[in-house]
């Protein structure tokens, strides 16, 4: 039971695999009820065909190029936010780049920015309209971790007191331990980060234990 239950928290959006009601909706009006998204080049960061096969297949970019119905909540230039059609709890939404980027890693950092710049505005909007007070905000990065659309999203789950969503929020946790292992693993983790170019100040710095 257990088991099942972290398949559907980790599958709460559509799977493409499976059969979903935006990707297989018959051709015809839109319904009222769906807000209409506006057409946009849904551009890949990938290249090559199997970029293009990417895009054409992505139920995401079909919604963003208007060929599937959504239920949209907000859209600008770059981002759009829909709810989630196998929602985790009422109010799930999720914040989409209309540009095609398959994973987080491979979403420019102006892309990323805009889209959490967002995050606020709508989760307020999503919190009041649930009744809840608080929420989730989530990203399914790579398929050990979930995800099942590689289109990179935003999740905006709304949460209530004891709602009991999360399994993993009852597990105890263990404090970490400040050895020369836990320090050496800082060091690789920097050590990343020089390599990506994203290190600045800590470059070269070694790795000091603090139990602040």
């Amino acid at each position: 039971m257990e088991a099942r239950r972290r398949l559907a928290l980790l599958s709460s959006h559509l799977r493409p695999s499976v059969v979903s009601p935006i990707s297989t909706l018959p051709e015809k009006p839109t319904p009222k009820r769906f807000s209409p998204v506006s057409a946009s080049n849904c551009a890949s960061s990938l290249n090559g065909l199997k970029g293009n096969q990417e895009e054409s297949d992505c139920v995401f970019c079909k919604i963003i190029r208007g060929e599937s119905p959504a239920l949209k909540l907000y859209e600008d230039d770059v981002c759009l936010c829909i709810l989630d059609t196998n929602p985790v709890s009422h109010g799930h939404s999720l914040i989409i780049p209309k540009s095609h980027f398959s994973c987080l890693q491979a979403t420019p950092p102006l892309v990323v920015g805009a889209m959490c710049s967002k995050v606020p505005f709508i989760s307020n909007a999503v919190v009041k309209a649930t009744g809840c007070d608080s929420f989730n905000l989530l990203v399914n990065n790579g398929a050990a971790a979930g995800q099942v659309i590689f289109h990179t999203h935003l999740h905006i789950i709304p949460r209530k007191t004891r709602d009991c969503l999360w399994a993993s929020e009852s597990l105890p946790r263990r404090p970490l331990k400040l050895d020369q292992e836990t320090s050496q693993f800082v060091d690789q983790i920097r050590k990343e980060l020089s390599f990506s170019g994203n290190a600045e100040d800590d470059v070269g710095q070694g790795s000091s234990l603090s139990t602040n």
